[in-house]
């Protein structure tokens, strides 16, 4: 039995031991391998940092590379213990094909978020319409832009449906005009009824003063002279304004006793009686 035993030991020792030393060698890969993961994308955080990249980029591009060197490092390791990793590169370039092509609009969100931090179209805060969807953003996620509608609505919006639709900023600017118009009476001097709006639509709470409101003749209809009258003020102010410009309008034609605006029916003339 001894003597067995030490022929088992003799024919298999050098196997244990090569395949101890292996699996030591790839632990050792491994933790190598690791490490040098971790130096390569907290290297490239801080290049990226010195650079100025916004924060969310820096994450996405340190998560790409992650799983790209994790990946190159399983393969590596495989290698080393003999298999082939032709195949099975192959194989997981299959994998990831299939699914891309599963998840073709999740990372298509996930590209166009990329681009929308890479170039700002715009910021946390800002007040937009993108995507079809108007309100404060309040997010701006890897696959979804989250928007708060005026209701006080939460809509998220995929990134790719912003990418793909033209955005508009009305944070950009550093004010904002607000278009209402205002309708007179026939008989009623447009300019004198400007002269009487112009003090009452200055005086309105966060209309800025430069630029000036301007209020002129719009245009001409069957009810009468219309203004056109356009304060400016900040995003934040823009109901505001709208409303209290609303009420001014109503406020200052009353007292002016104003007659409201009714539209005039043409009434042909009678043509000339020939002579009998």
């Amino acid at each position: 039995m001894e003597s067995d035993a030490a022929g088992l030991w003799a024919r298999w020792s050098p196997v244990i031991l090569d395949g101890a030393l292996k699996v030591a060698a790839a632990i050792l890969l491994y933790m190598i391998g690791r490490w040098l993961i971790s130096f390569a994308i907290a290297s490239l955080q801080k290049v990226l940092t010195a650079r100025n990249f916004d924060p969310t980029l820096q994450r996405y591009i340190a998560n790409i590379l992650a799983v790209v060197l994790n990946i190159v490092l399983v393969i590596a390791i495989l290698g080393y213990f003999g298999l082939e990793t032709t195949s099975f590169a192959a194989l997981l370039a299959g994998v990831g094909l299939a699914i891309g092509a599963a998840w073709s609009g999740l990372l298509g969100n996930f590209a166009a978020g990329a681009f929308l931090i890479i170039f700002r179209p715009y910021k946390v805060g800002d007040y937009v319409i993108a995507g079809d969807v108007e309100g404060t953003v309040q997010e701006i996620g890897m696959f979804n832009t989250v928007i708060v509608t005026p209701d006080n609505v939460v809509a998220i919006v995929g990134n790719s449906q912003v990418s793909t639709n033209p955005i508009r900023n009305f944070s950009a600017n550093p004010h904002r005009r607000v278009d209402r118009t205002a309708q007179l009476a026939h008989g009623v001097d447009p300019l004198a009824a400007i002269e009487r709006l112009r003090p009452a639509i200055t005086a309105i709470p966060n209309v800025l003063a430069d630029p000036a409101p301007t209020i002129e003749i719009l245009d001409f209809t069957e009810r009468g002279p219309v203004l056109a009258v356009r304060p400016h003020c900040h995003t934040a102010h823009y109901w505001q304004v709208w409303f209290d410009t609303n009420r001014a309008i109503v406020e200052t034609f009353s007292q002016a006793g104003y007659p409201p605006p009714f539209a005039v029916e043409y009434q042909p003339a009678e043509m000339p009686r020939a002579a009998d």
